[in-house]
């Protein structure tokens, strides 16, 4: 075993801790031996130090792998702020950027090197890759890689090309969601080696104390829970209408609130979480697409008000609040209706397999692709055009073409990052005859000195990397170049996310299209049981919230958490089964009968009171004939 001193010598040099967390240590230990690891950290127990301590230790580059680039970039910052080389390669660089970074860390000029699995199949990286002397390889998110996970990914397949040039470099993976099955499916995915272990810490949070609601009038529901817990919300909701529709009403109600969804361009993104982690807004409504990678502690509360497609989705989301360790709630707001919306996901997610032939064989006749060709063909995909033009729903066109790409007939992605673009109308000359603001020539300045061609051609930006450059708050950057553009000093592109398909072979007869068991029957009855597991959460009542979803990942032992709204609920019934019990043996210390319609006590719902009744006559302590109940006598 290492030597724990030198890790903990790291630790209290970079980061000013005294101890490590958890299972922090025993992985440290693990990797720096050079064994294959696999750890399960629920969301805030410090992922990031099991890799980033190591990185300082090992000979050669920690190259970090996640689909995360605020995290990438929050990371590298936080990184270099500590004098640690660290650097990233993100969609929206400069090509040249890209290639310096590269260059430098073939020669030994970072510790950490982060990169999204997209970028793994790239030419300049994977030329690069083999001289690249590693230390080892992070896997973040790593239940991406399962065919069996709820957010399975099919760029994360590629990260098997890492192992392919560097066999013997060992794999860190980390998860905070991974039920038994998809923990052995990674395993196997990232050939694990004969000598790789597993670390799981515990997922139960004494801190967070799960709610099950029902309510058929949620946003009723919803103000009176945010007027109740104070602090910083998420309200995550089914689709990206919704998430305009409950901000607008949270604003009418006196709350600050913005909404966030995978549509909004980047310069957005960044302004709304800016205001979001700063608590300038207290709630974000948003979908699915907003939290991963998000580091703000001191979220106290986070409400569902759609039930999400898994337990695993679920755990993730509601686990964003509390992490500072402080009193937090997730709260699920459930209907009637809301289970039935649910099962018919199922038949959303995977339509039947000649609608997908028909899918694929319009797409061909879109894009004007013949049979035997199109091989590597990518086109941007309007998906209101195109179920306009073939009489599609867009749900299930969507699910279609995540199929067809499980299958490798195309490769679909729905949010395409396209870079920012800008250039100047105004002459060089021109510039010097304007009376610019203090933050407006602090952001010229940094675009002339760090950028060549601007007066000549659009030019590619990076809004935090001009930020940067500029010595301002990146929240300034995207309104600075808005207003640069109105006066008509530059023009100013955003980026946005622009989905792509690309044909990844040449376009077959719909007819000869095959699904394998992998690809469809066995993942849709995996669909099914998650949704299953879900629906069950939300309509049981019998058992503990947290000793369900524990369980669920495989934490068996677990007790009551007495927080959740089952334990609240039955610690209530003991104490009303005392009383109750208290109260009818007095009524019936009057030695006469008692109809069960007389019997109507206040506060006293009419099943619990069959059911004391009941428990009373099978004690022998209450004697029942056809005029009703009294004191059995002859028991007292």
């Amino acid at each position: 075993m290492s030597d724990d001193s030198i890790f903990l010598d790291v630790l209290k040099q970079n980061w000013g801790y005294d101890s490590f967390r958890g299972i922090q240590l025993d992985i440290i230990r693990d990797i720096h031996a050079g064994r294959d690891v696999l750890g399960l950290m629920p969301t805030g127990g410090g992922k990031s130090i099991t890799f980033q301590v190591p990185a300082l230790l090992g000979k050669g580059l920690c190259l970090v792998i996640s689909p995360l680039i605020s995290l990438m970039k929050d990371q590298v910052e936080h990184l270099r702020e500590r004098s640690i080389r660290a650097a990233a390669i993100y969609s929206g660089m400069d090509l040249r950027d890209i290639q310096t970074v590269l260059y430098n860390a073939a020669y030994g000029a970072y510790e950490l090197l982060y990169i999204s699995p997209e970028r793994l199949t790239s030419e300049p990286f994977l030329k690069v890759l083999r001289h690249l002397q590693l230390s080892f390889v992070v896997v973040d998110e790593a239940h991406c890689i399962s065919q069996w996970g709820y957010d399975f990914r099919p760029s994360y397949l590629n990260i098997t090309s890492v192992r392919e040039v560097h066999p013997s470099v060992p794999i860190l993976a980390l998860t905070a969601t991974a039920t038994p099955r998809v923990v052995d499916d990674i395993c196997y995915r990232l050939g694990f080696r004969d000598n790789s272990v597993v670390h799981r810490m515990s997922f139960a949070r004494d801190n967070l104390a799960y709610v099950v609601r029902k309510t058929e009038d949620k946003l009723t529901e919803l103000l009176h829970i945010l007027r109740s817990v104070s602090g910083s919300a998420v309200v995550y909701v089914r689709n990206r209408q919704q998430t305009r529709e409950v901000a607008k009403l949270l604003r009418d109600n006196g709350m600050s609130a913005h909404f966030y969804h995978a549509g909004i361009n980047n310069a957005d993104r960044d302004v709304r979480q800016l205001a979001w982690k700063s608590g300038e807004t207290r709630v974000m409504v948003a979908t699915n697409a907003f939290g991963m990678g998000i580091d703000k502690p001191d979220v106290r509360l986070v409400v569902h008000l759609d039930l999400p497609d898994s337990l695993e989705a679920y755990f993730q989301e509601a686990g964003r609040a509390g992490r500072d360790g402080q009193k937090a709630y997730a709260v699920l707001l459930h209907n009637s209706r809301d289970s039935q919306t649910l099962l018919r996901r199922i038949a959303d997610a995977f339509p039947p397999l000649d609608t997908i032939r028909r899918v694929y064989a319009s797409l061909a006749y879109y894009y004007e692709v013949a049979q035997g060709s199109g091989f590597g063909l990518t086109r941007e995909f309007q998906i209101d055009d195109f179920c306009r033009a073939y009489k599609f729903f867009p749900t299930i066109v969507l699910s279609a073409l995540k199929i067809l790409t499980r299958a490798g007939y195309i490769y679909y992605r729905e949010n395409d990052d396209a870079t920012s673009r800008l250039t100047f109308i105004s002459s060089r000359e021109r510039l010097y005859g304007y009376n610019f603001t203090e933050i407006e020539e602090q952001i010229i300045e940094a675009l002339m000195r760090n950028h060549t061609g601007l007066f000549s051609d659009y030019v590619p930006v990076d809004e935090a990397a001009i930020a940067r450059a500029a010595g301002v708050r990146q929240e300034y950057v995207y309104p600075t170049l808005k207003g640069l553009t109105h006066q008509r000093i530059i023009h100013y592109i955003p980026r946005r996310l622009v989905p792509r398909i690309t044909f990844t072979t040449r376009r077959l007869p719909e007819s000869e299209l095959v699904f394998t068991p992998e690809v469809y029957a066995d993942r849709r009855r995996d669909f099914e049981e998650r949704i299953g597991a879900m629906v069950a959460y939300a309509n049981s009542a019998d058992q503990c919230r947290s000793r369900v979803l524990l369980a669920y990942f495989g934490e068996t032992e677990s007790k009551d958490c007495g927080q959740c709204d089952v334990c609240l609920a039955h610690r209530h019934d003991n104490v009303s089964d005392a009383a109750l019990r208290e109260r009818l043996l007095q009524l019936f210390a009057d030695g006469k009968w008692h109809s069960p319609a007389s019997l109507k006590l206040s506060n006293v719902p009419t099943e619990s009171l069959k059911q004391m009744l009941q428990r009373l006559s099978d004690e022998g302590l209450l004697q029942f004939s056809g005029r009703g109940f009294r004191l059995n006598k002859a028991g007292k």
